[in-house]
């Protein structure tokens, strides 16, 4: 590859990237972007922009899953589905995180191959025909939409002592949290935001790795030098597909990202401390101890061995970088 294709690739991905987020941003709160028709068009047009571009580079896997997606965006830009759903919601995520997948073994070390592309495509096809099928339902008044979380006075409980709809409580508690998200950063808005993730702790029961996930989002969430555009799409992607793994009983394989046990990391004291315990003083900074075995007890005391382990191997790849 030549170095004004290289130059090219990485634009597209970037420009790629940015489109994704739009994606996301906008699904997380399906319904309320169902009712501003601007919001629509910009999806829309995301997943038209990455179609073209995907196109203009030969990236065929890209392209498909792309136009795809741009076919589902414009039923409802379109078409007459006037409400949508928790099933919606999810199969067009499902979409957006195969365009991630895609995206992200491009910009690996290998590239995307064919084969791994076509293969990606292969599987996500039949989400795409549920979707168009389900929305055509919906239109047709076939199926009812229903909201995200939405429960009877006696919603039924899984064995763990986590509600049968563990998937859309979450989903719509992460709803709200995107809203304050959205709101001017201050200490009135992160404690909104770790008041959430008490709600978020306790509804999952006795799942440790599930409420050792959220208890790292809070710690996050409480460093005000982290900032909400940063914290935004990673918490909600990473608290999201938690919930599905709960959902479908795969909860040994919830784990926080690299990238999210850092922010955790960086404000160490707020995230000792479970969100029960800790809720009331959440929006409180607590300054790091000066005696470097603290520090050290600190840290043992917030995180596990395997998180511990990922943290440090992150500081000495960073160490080895600035020196």
């Amino acid at each position: 590859m030549s170095d004004q294709q290289d130059r090219i690739m990485r634009l597209f991905i970037e420009e790629a990237k940015e489109h994704l987020d739009t994606l996301e941003n906008g699904l997380v709160d399906l319904k309320s972007t169902m009712k501003d028709p601007e919001s629509l068009q910009e999806m829309f047009r995301a997943a038209h922009s990455v179609k073209g571009g995907a196109a203009m580079l030969s990236l065929d896997s890209i392209k498909t899953t792309a136009h795809r997606l741009e076919d589902c965006f414009k039923v409802l830009k379109d078409g007459p589905v006037k409400q949508v759903d928790q099933t919606a919601e999810s199969l067009f995520l499902k979409g957006v995180d195969t365009l991630k997948d895609l995206l992200a073994r491009l910009e690996g070390p290998f590239g995307l191959r064919n084969e791994e592309g076509e293969k990606l495509v292969q599987q996500v096809m039949p989400v795409f025909a549920q979707l168009e099928t389900h929305l055509k339902n919906l239109a047709s008044g076939k199926v009812l939409a229903v909201a995200a979380g939405s429960r009877g006075p006696a919603a039924a409980q899984t064995a763990g002592g986590v509600p049968a709809n563990f998937a859309g409580e979450v989903m719509a508690l992460l709803k709200e949290m995107l809203q304050v998200f959205k709101q001017k950063e201050s200490a009135a808005s992160r404690q909104e935001l770790t008041a959430l993730c008490l709600r978020l702790y306790k509804l999952g029961g006795k799942i440790e790795t599930w409420q050792n996930l959220v208890k790292i989002a809070r710690g996050a969430i409480v460093n005000p030098k982290n900032s909400y555009k940063v914290l935004a799409p990673m918490i909600i992607k990473e608290l999201k597909d938690a919930g599905d793994l709960v959902q479908t009983g795969k909860v040994k394989t919830i784990a926080p990202s690299k990238n999210l046990l850092l922010l955790a990391a960086a404000a160490a004291a707020p995230a000792a401390a479970a969100p029960a315990a800790a809720a009331p003083a959440a929006s409180k900074q607590v300054a790091l101890p000066a005696e470097p075995k603290a520090v050290v007890k600190l840290l043992l005391k917030t995180f596990n061995k395997k998180q511990l382990s990922e943290i440090a191997k992150l500081l000495i790849h960073a160490i080895k970088s600035s020196s």
